[in-house]
């Protein structure tokens, strides 16, 4: 452990290379049963939760990606669907006053998403999905399947400016130069209460009230906030010899598809052309 000392999260090059590690550890699939019990937490439970910030306009053709779930109504889900309003209502009840002034500060609808998805999940557990996710076919039962944390592994290549393929990630030989490694926060899917997503958002509630004006999305509420926890997390488990209570998902892909070619992907609702701006 003497490679990640404690804090090594918010260093960008350590908190990679650690996320490989992890990764490299579950070529093969997730641990042997048992870290469940070393949170104390209960199964995943079947709520589907999403978000789009405006309910009076949403385009058709996320209101096709949003309808593609509606099938799992039919295996018992509850669907919980946001928008500004309802998050800001969300996280006044069951959050206090520091949660509320973070959620105040978040600047775009995609941030906001972030915030909600954090305090939704760690309040209620269950599945979290972007509006922009499309339901394949029976896989997201893997989901369910235990009480650990689900998040789907990624890696950006530099030099190309691009994502490397889903499959790749799991190759042991995968060149690791020029790469950052990290999580997404879509999916989530996790019980209540789970630790990875208390710490997330404790960061992301930090970061938020610390700085004027909010820094950047990504590392502030997004992937880049979820990666920081979980690495931080998964440290501190393996520095007790305690086994990993969490998941990195081998086929994210099989089970939703992320409809790149939306219509709101050219304008500000897209939070990296507000960014960019």
């Amino acid at each position: 452990m003497d490679a990640y000392p404690p804090g090594f999260e918010e260093d960008d090059r350590l908190r990679s290379a650690f996320i490989r590690e992890l990764t490299l550890q579950q070529v093969d699939g997730p641990e042997a049963p048992g870290g469940c019990g070393a949170t104390q937490v209960a199964t995943v439970p079947r709520t589907l939760m999403r978000y789009w910030h405006d309910p009076s306009d949403v385009p058709d053709d996320v209101r096709a990606c949003l309808d593609s779930w509606d099938r799992l109504r039919e295996d018992g889900f509850e669907f919980r669907t946001f928008n500004d309003a309802s998050a800001a209502a969300y996280v006044a009840e069951r959050y206090g006053a520091l949660e509320r002034t973070a959620f105040a500060r978040c600047r775009h609808p995609a941030m906001r998403s972030d915030y909600l998805r954090m305090c939704f999940v760690l309040a209620e557990g269950g599945l979290y999905v972007d509006a922009d996710d499309v339901l394949l076919g029976d896989g997201w039962k893997v989901l369910f399947r235990n009480c650990e944390l689900k998040v789907q592994p990624l890696c950006y290549d530099v030099p190309t400016g691009g994502m490397v393929p889903a499959a790749e990630i799991w190759r042991t030989d995968l060149p690791t130069a020029g790469r950052i490694f990290y999580v997404n926060n879509d999916p989530i899917a996790a019980p209540a209460g789970h630790p990875v997503l208390r710490r997330a958002l404790a960061r992301a509630t930090e970061r938020l009230l610390g700085e004027d004006p909010p820094p950047e999305i990504q590392s502030t509420t997004g992937p880049g906030n979820l990666t920081a926890a979980l690495a931080a997390h998964a440290r501190e488990l393996k520095a007790a010899g305690a086994p990993l209570d969490f998941e990195l998902l081998h086929d994210w892909e099989a089970i939703a598809e992320t409809r790149w070619e939306l219509s709101y992907r050219g304008d500000v609702r897209n939070w990296r052309n507000m960014d960019a701006r």
